[in-house]
């Protein structure tokens, strides 16, 4: 004869959009971008699919939901934070941001437009530059020149993600072959890789070289 209970099921969260996004990321995260479909998406909730369709409309929804998602994770100082340290902050999260969710960088550019988040980031940017006194053609461009050093500097790193004795091991095999006679300063620079750098402090190098060019060109 089984044994009764008496003890309850413990509730199922209840599903909301919220829930849905938080779940797509997790998934994206674990698995790639390509593995997020609607019907894996569901299982991973322990719903049916059809049930998604009452918090998103379709999958665009959601590929937007997740990029928006991922942009409220960055960093956003304060006003009363000096305008270099305010951008260099905010840039330096947005690739450590964009490192943590691995997919999220070629998504964005792919999808158009944007959503709150992705506004408010770049309204934020926008007047962090304006009210530090710079030009109109000045905001203009170092908006723009932020925004590509970041992302370019990030699908660097994501496209060659390459450290210690891996990277030291692809050095030495290509070092085989080279005509190092032809390209001497070449083959200094790939030997560099066989020593240990600091991959963070050269994305910040280059943060500080651009902040430090703009606020000469402020100044000038």
């Amino acid at each position: 004869m089984a044994r009764r209970t008496d003890a309850k099921a413990a509730p199922r969260t209840p599903l909301s959009k919220e829930r849905v996004l938080r779940a797509a990321v997790a998934l994206a995260d674990e698995h790639g971008i390509e593995a997020l479909s609607m019907r894996r998406l569901a299982k991973e909730l322990g719903v049916e699919a059809m049930s998604l369709y009452n918090h998103v409309a379709n999958k665009d929804e959601i590929l937007d939901g997740i990029v928006d998602a991922v942009v409220r994770e960055i960093d956003l100082p304060p006003d009363d934070v000096d305008w270099k340290t305010a951008l260099r902050t905010s840039a330096i999260s947005e690739c450590d941001v964009l490192l943590r969710h691995r997919w999220a960088s070629s998504l964005r550019t792919a999808r158009r437009g944007g959503g709150p988040a992705q506004l408010r980031r770049a309204d934020w940017t926008l007047r962090t530059l304006r009210e530090a006194g710079f030009s109109k053609d000045l905001v203009y461009h170092a908006f723009h020149f932020l925004e590509a050093y970041v992302v370019g500097a990030t699908v660097q790193r994501l496209s060659f993600p390459y450290e210690g004795e891996e990277l030291a091991g692809m050095a030495e095999r290509f070092l085989r072959d080279f005509p190092s006679d032809d390209y001497p300063d070449l083959d200094r620079h790939i030997r560099e890789h066989l020593e240990p750098h600091d991959g963070e402090s050269g994305f910040e190098l280059g943060l500080d070289l651009i902040l430090d060019g703009l606020e000469r060109l402020r100044d000038g």
